[in-house]
């Protein structure tokens, strides 16, 4: 049976952007009274934007505080520090052997999706000099429901004509591998804390075409 593509996550799969996040939100975090670490933005990995920003109000106490023009006003404050920290991006951010990946997928024609949450994937994407690589970005402006949810997976696949089932996904977040496998792909797991995830490595490094090939056949 022939994998028919494989769909990746975006921060922590093929970037790093996880510290620009943090700032950005602890910057905005701080202007309203609230303080969070790098230990609670873990918390944030892999949920939009919208449901990041309720789980700051909520640890900061101030969840009924604001309402929702003053909710979108912050979102949109928190957005603009992160857009303008994407200016240190370049090539050499893809994460180890990412890029050997994807060009070893093309090779052997084998589509690959992007299903990420982040409103700012195409420019993201556009940076790294890899869009050329990805067969189909879902437009994440278009998802109403974020991980674990599995609708911007769907999406990919649907977007790919391709069946879920026959499909792999690549995640570094507990929110992602569940939205994987609610929708009946085989799931990789980047990172440590992860559970549930079909197949779990360490570091993007590891993620080569023979271990993804391994996986698939023998899973």
């Amino acid at each position: 049976m022939k994998l028919q593509a494989v769909i990746f996550d975006l921060d922590g799969v093929i970037t790093d952007t996880a510290h620009l996040h943090f700032h950005a939100w602890r910057q905005v975090a701080a202007d309203i009274g609230i303080t969070i670490d790098e230990t609670f933005n873990n918390s944030l990995k892999g949920i939009s934007r919208g449901e990041s920003l309720r789980r700051i109000l909520q640890h900061g106490g101030r969840e009924a505080a604001f309402n929702d023009a003053e909710r979108d006003a912050l979102a949109t404050r928190k957005n603009q520090i992160y857009v303008e920290s994407l200016r240190q991006l370049t090539a050499d951010s893809v994460l180890p052997g990412i890029r050997e990946l994807l060009l070893e997928l093309r090779q052997r024609e084998i589509p690959t999706g992007l299903a990420s949450v982040s409103l700012n994937a195409p420019t993201i994407i556009r940076t790294l000099g890899i869009d050329g690589l990805l067969t189909f970005c879902a437009d994440a402006s278009r998802i109403a429901r974020s991980k674990p949810d599995p609708e911007i997976f769907l999406a990919a696949c649907e977007g790919l004509g391709v069946d879920p089932q026959q499909c792999v996904g690549v995640e570094d977040a507990q929110a992602g591998i569940d939205a994987i496998n609610a929708c009946g792909m085989r799931s990789i797991g980047i990172g440590a804390d992860l559970h549930d995830a079909g197949l779990q490595l360490l570091s993007t490094d590891q993620l080569t075409w023979s271990c993804l090939s391994a996986f698939w056949h023998h899973a």
